[in-house]
C-alpha cells in the first residue's frame, strides 16, 4: 500500500547499472545512471545511491529491513528503469537477472514479474472462491493492479473498488508492469486515490461481499492496517457472511505479529477466522501468510472452495492462472506444527 500523490509517474530510461569498485574493505558499491522527470531522481557516477543497493556485492539489490533482522535477500541488477520519490515513499523499478522487472517501495520488494502470481492469485481467490456469487469487492492497497486482475476473473462480480494511497505506484505499474496493471482496464473497476482507513469510514455499512487488504508491512502508515480499529471498520463494511483476506506476514519471521492479528480478528469477526500461506521466493523467508475472516451470517468454507475458478480453460481466461488451483487452495490452510499450535491457541 502506498500514497496519494497527484503527480504522474516519470518515464524511466533503461540503462545499465555500472559497477564501480573502490578501495574499501567492503568491496565497492553500485553506481547507477538514469534519466528522470517529474518526481524521479537522477543518479550519476558520484551521486548518492539507493540504500538498498549493496555495498558488499556490487551490482546487486539487497533487501534489508528491521522486519527481518540479520538477513537479506539479494537480486542481481541488470539495469535501473525508474527511481522516484512520491509524497509517501521511495519508488524503484529495476530489471533483475532472474526474476524479470522488480518493483521496490522504500527498499522492500513488492513484486517481481516471475513470482507475483503466487501472491496475487492467492490473496484474491482464497476469499472469492470461498463464497457464492460475490458481487461487490473492495481492494485496499494493491496499487500495482495485480489483485484487480485476479478479482476480474470472477464473472459474478459487478463492482470492484480499489483505494490506493499512492498514485505514483499506480502510474509506475501501468508503465513498467502492464501484465499486472491490466486489472485497471476492467470497466467494473473504480479507482480511489486516498487513505484506506478514511475510505472505510465513509463506506456504507454492509456494502461489500469481500474486502482484500493488500498492504505493505506494519511499519509507518501501514501499521494501522494491522490494528483492531481497522478490522472493526472492515467488519462494518462487510455484509453478513462477507469475507476479508489480508496480508498477514511470515510464519518464519513474524509469529508475534500473527498472534496479535489472530487475537484481534477473533474478537471482531464472529463467523470464521483462518490463517493460510503461500510460497513467494522473493518475499522475506520465501513465504507469505493471509488472514481470512468472515462476519456472522451465511457460512462460507475457506478450506474447501465452493466457488471454483480454476475450471476455466485457457481459451476462456484472458490470462491463464499460473499458481492457484482448488488443491493448493485447501493445502494453504495446512500449517506447520509450530505455527498451528500458536494460531490455534489464540483462536480459542
Amino acid at each position: 500500500m502506498t500514497a496519494a500523490s497527484g503527480e504522474t509517474a516519470a518515464s524511466g530510461v533503461e540503462v545499465p547499472a555500472k559497477r564501480q569498485r573502490e578501495d574499501e574493505p567492503n568491496g565497492g558499491s553500485v553506481s547507477v545512471v538514469m534519466e528522470a522527470s517529474n518526481n524521479s531522481t537522477i543518479c550519476g557516477g558520484g551521486a548518492e545511491e539507493p540504500p538498498c543497493f549493496s555495498s558488499v556485492i556490487p551490482g546487486w539489490f539487497s533487501e534489508i529491513s528491521p522486519m527481518w533482522p540479520g538477513e537479506a535477500h539479494s537480486l542481481k541488477v541488470e539495469s535501473v528503469l525508474f527511481k522516484g520519490k512520491s509524497d509517501f515513499q521511495d519508488v524503484l523499478v529495476f530489471q533483475s537477472s532472474t526474476y524479470g522487472k522488480v518493483l521496490v517501495l522504500d527498499g522492500v520488494i513488492q513484486l517481481t514479474e516471475r513470482d507475483e502470481c503466487a501472491y496475487q492469485e492467492m490473496i484474491a481467490h482464497l476469499p472469492l472462491c470461498s463464497i457464492q456469487n460475490p458481487k461487490k469487492v473492495l481492494v485496499i492497497g494493491g496499487g500495482d493492479g495485480g489483485v484487480l486482475r485476479e478479482v476480474s476473473r470472477h464473472s459474478s462480480v459487478e463492482q470492484i473498488d480499489i483505494c490506493e494511497i499512492d498514485k505514483m505506484v499506480v502510474d509506475v505499474s501501468k508503465q513498467f508492469f502492464p501484465d499486472v496493471a491490466v486489472g485497471y482496464e476492467d470497466p467494473r473497476v473504480n479507482l480511489h486515490i486516498g487513505d484506506g482507513v478514511e475510505f472505510l469510514k465513509n463506506a456504507a455499512e454492509g456494502t461489500y461481499d469481500a474486502i482484500i487488504v493488500d498492504s505493505s508491512d506494519p511499519i509507518g502508515p501501514a501499521k494501522e492496517l494491522f490494528e483492531k480499529p481497522f478490522f472493526q471498520l472492515v467488519a462494518r463494511a462487510l455484509r453478513p457472511g462477507g469475507v476479508v483476506c489480508t496480508q498477514a506476514e511470515s510464519i518464519w519471521l513474524h509469529m508475534h505479529i500473527i498472534e496479535d492479528i489472530v487475537t484481534n480478528c477473533r474478537q471482531i469477526f464472529k463467523g470464521s477466522v483462518n490463517y493460510a500461506w503461500t510460497t513467494v521466493p522473493t518475499y522475506p523467508s520465501g513465504v507469505m501468510g493471509f488472514m481470512l475472516c468472515s462476519t456472522e451470517g451465511p457460512t462460507g468454507d475457506f478450506k474447501h472452495p465452493i466457488n471454483p475458478i480454476d475450471h476455466l480453460n485457457d481459451a476462456e481466461a484472458k490470462v491463464p492462472l499460473k499458481f492457484y488451483n482448488s488443491e493448493i487452495h485447501s493445502a494453504a490452510f495446512c500449517l506447520p506444527s509450530f505455527a498451528k499450535k500458536v494460531i490455534e491457541s489464540k483462536a480459542k
